[in-house]
């Protein structure tokens, strides 16, 4: 897909009026831009004789931008001059997240280590130290002493 002067006069008013000294006319541009469409290169693998990668890609992007891109493909099909149809596809994997539920692994069925006790050996129970001395006895020692002086006054 390369385009020469008599093509690119056709299609000639789509573009802007340069300002300035341009190194790359409109066309050159036009036919690095064909070349990286038809072929898929990357931008910094385009041929020196079709320009710098980086200007071509600038005008490009103003081009883009400007709407001045999408009237000279629309004029290059209306002129019958290419005849193409534009599919585009991205892909990035840092856009595409799954939680780990959503990918299909099984769930762990596992037991919990609070299911079994033997495999936790923390306790079951509330445990209260018993205080040592006459300041504090737990319920039961109290208890067991009222017995115990029962016990011995009878």
């Amino acid at each position: 897909m390369e385009l020469n002067e008599a093509q690119y006069e056709r299609i000639a008013h789509c573009f802007p009026k340069p300002r300035g000294t341009l190194r790359y006319g409109h066309l050159e541009v036009l036919n690095a831009i064909l070349y990286i469409a038809e072929n898929g290169a990357k931008w910094r693998k385009l041929p020196a004789s079709l320009g710098h990668w980086h200007t071509v890609y600038t005008r490009m992007r103003a081009w883009t931008k400007n709407g001045v891109l999408a009237r000279v493909f629309e004029a290059l099909q209306q002129e019958q001059i290419i005849h193409f149809k534009i599919e585009a596809g991205s892909l990035d994997s840092t856009s595409i997240k799954v939680h780990p539920d959503g990918t299909g692994a099984l769930k762990k069925t596992g037991r919990k280590p609070l299911d079994g006790p033997e495999e936790d050996s923390r306790p079951r129970f509330i445990w209260l130290p018993v205080m040592s001395g006459s300041h504090y006895a737990s319920p039961s020692r109290r208890a067991n002493a009222r017995t115990a002086r029962k016990v011995e006054n009878s």
